[in-house]
């Protein structure tokens, strides 16, 4: 079982990890926070008491489910709100009141998105993803834990075993060769 000083130690060592990766799922600081905050207090209350060698996993799978009940909560939320602001002047002017013609989507929503965007954006992220899937093994590797997961250059070097030296080639040659394919593929970023 983990001791206080266990979980204490392995909050604080996530901490930061899984702020960015809220962050990049919800796209709002403030949210991510309280997301975070969530997770790390659902860990604690009830998986406090499991072995410290189960934490990252357990609290992996309670981010994950607190960023998705966050977008649960935020459609039912958006819908009920643009249903009901929509409704208020526009009802009492006309008897032929129409939701769907007076019916605006907030700017910088995904609503107010054209879908010319979303699928560009869309292939866009496909060929990335298909760009660092092509990457060698361990250039991959250091890729992803450096630029996804956050882990500084000693970090990545302990977890992939070899030295901080290697780790800093890895990623140079990657970012160059993703730089290069996606220049290919017309892509500009």
């Amino acid at each position: 079982m983990a001791s206080d000083k266990e979980l204490s130690d392995f909050l604080e060592s996530v901490e930061r990890r899984a702020f960015k990766q809220a962050a990049y799922a919800v796209r709002k600081d403030e949210a991510a926070l309280d997301i975070v905050q969530d997770a790390m207090i659902k860990l604690a209350e009830k998986y406090g008491d499991k072995p410290a060698g189960e934490l990252p996993m357990l609290f992996q799978r309670i981010l994950q489910n607190t960023i998705h009940d966050y977008f649960r909560r935020e459609k039912v939320r958006g819908t009920w709100v643009t249903l009901f602001s929509g409704l208020r002047g526009n009802a009492e002017e006309s008897e032929e009141f129409d939701l769907l013609e007076s019916y605006e989507a907030e700017a910088g929503s995904e609503a107010a998105e054209s879908s010319e965007d979303k699928v560009a954006r869309g292939q866009v992220l496909t060929a990335i993803d298909e760009e660092i899937q092509k990457l060698p093994g361990r250039q991959r590797e250091a890729f992803l834990l450096r630029y996804w997961q956050d882990l500084d250059v000693a970090e990545t070097a302990a977890t992939m075993g070899c030295s901080e030296g290697s780790v800093k080639t890895h990623c140079s040659r990657a970012t160059h060769a993703l730089a290069q394919a996606l220049k290919s593929r017309g892509i500009r970023l």
